[in-house]
């Protein structure tokens, strides 16, 4: 990712962040999942998705490639340390009936099947 995009290609990034958000969300509904909430935004940062199964919340970080290569290096260590920072803030919230929680990363590109990465983060 280039620091310096022009305003075009950050709200280019952000239309296609979100369209791969849905895409992530419909995803986890045909697996079952409830969406709970879409970009929850904390102090400590943004939660793509929160979903729910029985006895489960699930945080999910959704990274979109253009090229499927590119996933490879969506997601790293600082950014899901800084997910979990987020879901701290919030996971009282979301999970108040005991419910077990887990951070999850989806990745996708077009042409692929998304990948669904359970419990990305183990602290």
């Amino acid at each position: 990712m280039t620091a310096h995009r022009t305003p075009g290609e950050r709200r280019s990034a952000d239309q296609r962040g979100r369209e791969g958000e849905a895409e992530a969300a419909m995803f986890l509904a045909r697996q079952g999942w409830l969406i709970l909430a879409e970009r929850v935004k904390t102090k400590a940062g943004e939660i793509d998705l929160i979903a729910r199964k029985p006895g489960l919340v699930a945080f999910v970080e959704v990274k979109w490639r253009a090229r499927p290569a590119a996933l490879a290096d969506a997601i790293d260590e600082r950014r899901l340390a800084r997910v979990a920072a987020a879901v701290e803030c919030v996971a009282h919230e979301y999970a108040a009936g005991g419910e077990d929680i887990r951070i999850d990363v989806i990745l996708l590109a077009p042409g692929c099947k998304p990948t669904h990465i359970e419990n990305a983060w183990m602290p």
